[in-house]
């Protein structure tokens, strides 16, 4: 339950008011989260006027305002058909309106394609009042942590990276039982994610080649059981789908 409402005009403003202690404060981007029902009863800090929703390409980079929505980032011409996809299986049309990309990351759970995907890309955050930067990866270790009194203002992306993204679904509406993020980078590295359970997408390798990808992959799926599917149903089709994704990239294991 929303019970402050502040709109401030400067970042320095938004920084300020998130640094409170009590109430418990929080950015709102798109709103897609603030506004669900909860008993909680937090403060909103909208960041409309802080004009943090640009997208621009720099070299290779992407770089991505916080509070861009998913499906401006969807009709950004420049990125991987992959994330693309991975984004039009996050979320319907009206929610990709309004949902914003920074809000998605911090409050993906597990079975999110997005963070698969942006996990997989090694995303790179800029964050808030000191010119901090921090991973997609070290955010999920701590997310509530890492960001108290903090805000995220821009996310990176290289577009030199290739990405694989693939799932199995109960059906083409439903999120991941389980999905695979596969990056490639021109050096030969390689960042395989794996979501569609748990708290959070993982990071299963982060390699220079793709030597052990198989072996990592079914480590992470050992204990992958919950209501949505079996530890062995996902180390079954885990297979199937790493070998879809090596293939599509031309890096057949």
């Amino acid at each position: 339950m929303i019970i402050e409402y502040h709109r401030p005009a400067t970042l320095e403003d938004a920084l300020k008011l998130l640094r409170r202690k009590q109430p418990e404060t929080r950015p709102l981007g798109g709103g897609t989260l603030l506004s669900a029902p909860s008993a909680a009863t937090v403060a909103a800090v909208d960041l409309q006027q802080l004009k943090l929703n640009k997208i621009a390409l720099h070299g290779k980079n992407l770089h991505i305002g916080a509070t861009a929505t998913l499906q401006a980032l969807l009709d950004t011409k420049d990125i991987q058909p992959a994330l693309a996809a991975a984004i039009r299986h996050e979320a319907s049309y009206n929610l990709r309106q309004a949902a914003s990309v920074a809000g998605s990351l911090v409050g993906a759970d597990g079975r999110s394609p997005f963070a698969a995907a942006m996990l997989a890309l090694d995303a790179q955050l800029e964050i808030q009042p000191k010119d901090e930067t921090m991973s997609y990866g070290e955010l999920l270790a701590l997310p509530a942590e890492n960001l108290r009194g903090k805000l995220i203002t821009k996310i990176t992306i290289s577009l030199q990276t290739e990405l694989s993204y693939q799932y199995v679904a109960r059906t083409l509406a439903d999120l991941p039982i389980i999905c695979i993020a596969l990056g490639v980078w021109p050096s030969g590295r390689m960042r395989l994610a794996v979501g569609g359970f748990g708290a959070a997408p993982a990071l299963a390798l982060d390699g220079r080649d793709s030597s052990g990808l198989a072996e990592a992959l079914e480590n992470m799926l050992v204990n992958a059981s919950d209501q949505w599917g079996s530890a062995e149903y996902r180390r079954e089709a885990g297979k199937a789908l790493l070998q879809r994704a090596t293939i599509e990239i031309g890096n057949e294991t």
